[in-house]
């Protein structure tokens, strides 16, 4: 607690290390040196793909070639599932909507599968919403907002039900013709999971895997020691990347931020954020900023924020609260943050920024 307030302290100040780790989200703090057989400073390796820098920082000594397998399982993961570059396993089964079903690999097979399980259980996500996604394209140059009527006939085809899985033959057919696959909301969740897996199993200790502005995984305990948990700083929504809401004590987590101020379109003076309402074909529009939800497993971490985010603060907390091996940080528009029960020992607000903790229960 003395070494986070002297963080905390540091932060107010714009003082201190600081290493930017979650692009557009997160930031780590480190300090001080390893107590264990660890380097002194970490290997830190970073590629781009899956349209953002992903990127390794191992405190481990001689796992340099296991740092570069890891972030090779992500760039075969974006050539196999990416349906923003023809080519792709994916691109192919959307071409073929409403005509045949295509035969994928086994990696991208077991996506697809875990993928629709988070369709089957969870309100506002559907794997099937590239039907509107790709209608608006937010967060790429030809951005727009459809027209009502492109909207209205986008929306039928949006039904993870419309696709049929052969298991014998390994293949996925979309039943309607138009129907899309869009998993942005669940593959880097799903191969941050990849990726640390096989760093523990090559008997990596001391790392983080960091996957842009969505999803990052701690692996261990922070170099500063043993039993000392790493430090992640909850990046301010409303402002510059060093600001931050406060700071969240982890190891051996999954964190993974959604909010609507990372990718947005604007339209006569309107923000358009890019997570969308399967229902009605618009971003969602309530009352978050942003959601960091704290998971032991990545792939949990970002299906679930897409449908927290969905619920608005009340409701979204109160599915945090009934759902097991998940917590939340809520960030409201009235720059008040909710913090779930096992989350609060282990968060700290800067106190030198303009947000509060709020009371769940005053809200309406």
């Amino acid at each position: 607690m003395v070494l986070r307030k002297w963080l905390v302290k540091q932060i107010n100040k714009k003082l201190g290390f600081a290493v930017l780790l979650f692009g557009i989200s997160l930031i780590l703090i480190s300090c001080g040196s390893p107590k264990r057989d660890l380097r002194s400073k970490p290997y830190v390796k970073e590629v781009f793909t899956m349209g953002t820098y992903i990127k390794i920082t191992s405190y481990d000594k001689g796992h340099e070639k296991d740092v570069a397998a890891a972030l090779d399982i992500a760039k075969d993961y974006d050539k196999k599932t990416s349906v923003n570059q023809s080519g792709s396993e994916l691109d192919a089964v959307n071409d073929q909507s409403g005509i045949k079903p295509v035969k994928v690999t086994k990696k991208v097979y077991a996506l697809l599968k875990s993928a629709y399980s988070y369709s089957e259980k969870e309100r506002g996500f559907d794997m099937l919403i590239g039907a509107l996604t790709s209608l608006w394209h937010i967060g790429f140059d030809d951005a727009r907002k459809p027209n009502q009527d492109e909207i209205d006939r986008a929306i039928p085809l949006v039904s993870y039900k419309a696709m049929t899985f052969d298991d014998k033959n390994q293949t996925v057919y979309l039943k309607e013709k138009g129907a899309k696959l869009d998993l942005g909301a669940i593959t880097k969740g799903y191969v941050s999971d990849r990726m640390a897996d096989y760093l523990k199993a090559h008997g990596v200790t001391t790392a983080i895997v960091d996957l842009g502005s969505s999803s990052l995984v701690l692996i261990g305990n922070s170099p500063r020691g043993a039993n000392v948990p790493w430090t992640i700083g909850i990046k301010d929504p409303n402002k510059a990347v060093s600001d931050q809401v406060g700071l969240l004590d982890a190891e051996n987590e999954s964190i993974a931020t959604s909010g609507i101020y990372e990718r947005f379109l604007k339209v006569d003076d309107k923000i358009y954020p890019h997570i969308l309402d399967p229902k009605t074909g618009y971003p969602f529009e309530n009352d978050i900023q942003s959601v960091t939800v704290v998971s032991k497993k990545g792939v949990d971490g970002d299906a679930l924020s897409t449908t927290i985010f969905s619920l608005g603060t009340k409701k979204g907390f109160e599915f945090v609260e009934k759902t097991k091996g998940i917590e939340a940080i809520f960030v409201d528009k009235d720059n008040k943050v909710y913090v779930t029960k096992n989350l609060r020992d282990r968060f700290e607000l800067n106190k030198a920024s303009h947000y509060q903790l709020g009371k769940i229960s005053d809200l309406k």
